[in-house]
């Protein structure tokens, strides 16, 4: 079958930068889908998104649909002809259906009867008549929060369309979208090449763009050309260019040539903190700071520009002009709030709502430090300076830099508490710093004892409040953000090595709040809803899903105990005897799980009959005291290395023993061994599941 590359493009007015690339990938995936549901085969697809288009590149794409075979099942042979052999209705209708007469009908038996069918042959449809139908699809799936409405039209977008590209091989495909007419036109850059570009062929699409159009359609090129642009312009002011990825993404999704300009501050804003004049500059102004090779912020910043312009100092100047009013108000909101204690504020949360029912941010503190003060007990901190640091942790939420911006928020309340006359303890201010520590999933944990009991509580507190009062979250809402609070309480007890109950934890903080506010159910519901998020935890890191099932069956209150075990199954199955004493858990399981006689605690050795029984039985007490101190240690690894030394006995029994015996005496001991067995596995993990 004959094969063309396809090529479509909708050319826009300016689009979000910050969804650009999520609508980029989800019209390829809908072009892709449409074809394939078509059953139009292609070789490969390449999206293309610049601010002003959204285009797609799908190379060996078949020129037709494959002939296709119709086969439909119609009535009962019975049902279709009356006594004399006439066709009845049901017959007639769906040969009419079918396009034909009734004897041109298939007559099939199957187990059922005699039915009739229709088959035939139906000619694939033309690739060129099915793209308009594939584009519109498209284009109504994308992920669009608000579509709007442009001059007089009815239809909707997510910005108004300029132009319509769309080309199979050399031949533009005939469509109308929007109130245009697909054409084989694009259009350069706005300043640099406002002028049309035919293509002539979809190969030469991205080529032409570039070297004519002054426009970079792929977003990957576009991203690193700007990366190497920034850290070239850091080079040269003897630093480095800090780069955040989504300002990164961001800035990518904002240009279609992108040209770097380096601007410079005065050295006066360097007194203000470095995180606020690096915000102002990312968040305002979209532009890169420069720090020196020791991390500490240079007074430069670098622009990128759409545009290369032919006098770059006028554009360098533009941008100093801009971001210096930036930055005085950020230094001015710096010297305001300094002049109120940190302490101050903290009567000003009482104004601010947490939760209706859970009361302000106010009375969230206090519950904080109260579990703060217990937890610093547990770790062996000072409780007085835990209490201390909850209390405080929230007060920079009402400071006019956190609400101008709110990413600094425990940034800033450390920075109050150091800068004030008498000073908060250096471990409190450490504490309020880094307490919404992991912010996002991979950020780095609390360093501090202080600064993990300060964000457990915090974690804790939203927890139990929210599920205690029936708002868990649903689906895909989670306005609290509970599980990013579980997994952030469930990284700080792993990845800090702390052996911590849940159950304490959490029975901790349900004391702190008032009696009777929450459902007497809320820690076993947080218990479990947190288990869960620990599941997904191993799982992302590649633990296999029956090494989770096996330890969930044994242990469920403390995490790190739990991360243990698994590490020791993880272990333990790569053991010769593995398999069979998983198998043979399995069959003692079973064997326990069928019989409805009550199975004796003891076992008689008197009882025995076959050597078999005998060996299994000492095995099972000489290593029953190594085994013990293991499960103290919690050496699990070795505990499950002294079990797998029962393999041969274990092999050996279930090949000489029958279990279950017709003397119930003799049976029941026997069950009796093999309860005392498993039992010993399950000190550590359920095997069985393995």
């Amino acid at each position: 079958m004959d094969k063309q590359d396809l090529l479509i493009e909708i050319g826009t007015e300016e689009l979000p930068p910050k969804h650009l690339t999520r609508l980029s990938e989800a019209f390829l995936d809908g072009i892709c889908q449409g074809l394939e549901q078509a059953q139009i085969d292609y070789r490969a697809a390449t999206p293309f998104a610049t601010p002003r288009r959204l285009a797609v590149l799908v190379k060996g794409v078949d020129s037709a649909q494959p002939t296709q075979q119709v086969e439909r099942k119609g009535p009962a042979l019975k049902a279709a002809f009356d006594k004399d052999g006439n066709p009845t209705k049901a017959a007639q209708g769906f040969a009419r259906s079918c396009g034909i007469e009734v004897s041109d009908l298939e007559q099939q038996e199957t187990p059922k009867g005699i039915w009739l069918y229709y088959r035939a042959e139906k000619e694939g449809q033309s690739t060129t008549s099915l793209v308009p139908n594939i584009i519109e699809q498209a284009l109504n799936r994308l992920p669009i929060a608000k579509r709007m409405r442009w001059a007089n039209h009815d239809f909707e977008f997510v910005r108004p369309v300029h132009w319509l590209l769309v080309l199979f091989g050399s031949d533009v495909v005939e469509m109308e979208l929007f109130g245009l007419q697909s054409d084989r036109l694009t259009f350069g850059h706005r300043f640099h090449h406002p002028e049309a570009l035919s293509i002539s062929q979809p190969q030469d699409y991205s080529k032409t763009l570039e070297k004519e159009g002054h426009v970079l359609p792929v977003i990957s090129v576009r991203q690193r050309r700007i990366r190497l642009l920034a850290e070239d312009a850091a080079e040269q002011c003897d630093g480095q260019a800090v780069i955040d990825s989504d300002l990164l993404d961001e800035v990518t999704n904002l240009v279609e040539y992108p040209t770097a300009i380096t601007g410079r501050f005065d050295d006066e804003f360097l007194q203000v903190p470095a995180e606020v004049l690096i915000a102002s500059m990312q968040d305002h102004q979209k532009y890169f700071p420069v720090q020196d090779f020791d991390g500490n912020l240079l007074p430069y910043f670098i622009a990128m520009s759409n545009i290369d312009s032919q006098d770059p100092s006028a554009v360098q100047a533009g941008n100093e002009r801009v971001i210096r009013p930036r930055l005085s108000d950020a230094a001015f909101f710096w010297q305001q709030d300094k002049k109120h204690p940190l302490a101050s504020r903290a009567e000003r949360l009482k104004q601010v709502i947490f939760q209706q029912q859970l009361g302000s941010v106010f009375d969230k503190s206090s519950r904080i430090a109260v579990q703060a003060s217990k937890l610093a007990e547990i770790f062996g901190a000072d409780s007085q300076l835990a209490e201390r640091a909850g209390l405080l942790c929230k007060c920079d939420l009402n400071s006019d830099m956190v609400g101008e911006f709110p990413e600094l928020q425990g940034i800033m309340g450390a920075y109050y508490a150091e800068a004030e006359a008498d000073g908060e303890d250096p471990a409190v201010a450490e504490a309020i710093r880094s307490h919404y520590q992991p912010r996002f999933w991979g950020d780095e944990l609390p360093a501090s004892d202080l600064g993990q009991i300060i964000s457990l509580a915090d974690r804790l507190d939203s927890l139990v409040g929210i599920f205690g009062i029936g708002k868990a979250p649903t689906g895909d809402k989670d306005p609290f953000g509970l599980r990013r609070a579980a997994l952030s309480v469930l990284r700080i007890l792993l990845e800090k090595q702390r052996p911590l109950k849940l159950s304490e934890l959490l029975d901790n903080a349900i004391a702190a709040y008032p009696q009777g506010l929450l459902a007497e159910d809320t820690a076993a519901q947080v218990q479990a809803y947190i288990l869960e998020r620990q599941r997904g935890y191993y799982t992302d890191n590649g633990l296999a899903a029956e090494i989770v099932n096996a330890v969930y069956a044994c242990e469920r209150d403390t995490p790190l105990d739990m991360q243990k075990r698994m590490v020791a199954v993880q272990h333990f199955i790569e053991l010769p005897a593995a398999e069979n004493l998983a198998a043979a858990n399995k069959r003692i399981h079973n064997l326990l799980k069928k019989t409805e006689e009550a199975i004796a605690e003891t076992v008689d050795s008197s009882l025995f009959e076959e050597a078999a029984e005998t060996t299994l039985y000492e095995a099972l007490d000489q290593c029953r005291p190594q085994l013990a101190k293991q499960l103290k240690t919690q050496d699990y690894t070795a505990a499950l290395e002294t079990l797998a030394g029962l393999g041969e006995a274990v092999d050996n029994f279930f090949d000489a023993v029958m279990v279950m015996a017709e003397d119930k005496a003799l049976r029941q001991n026997r069950l009796a061994l093999l309860g005392q067995l498993r039992q010993l596995f399950l000190e550590v993990a359920d095997v069985s599941l393995l």
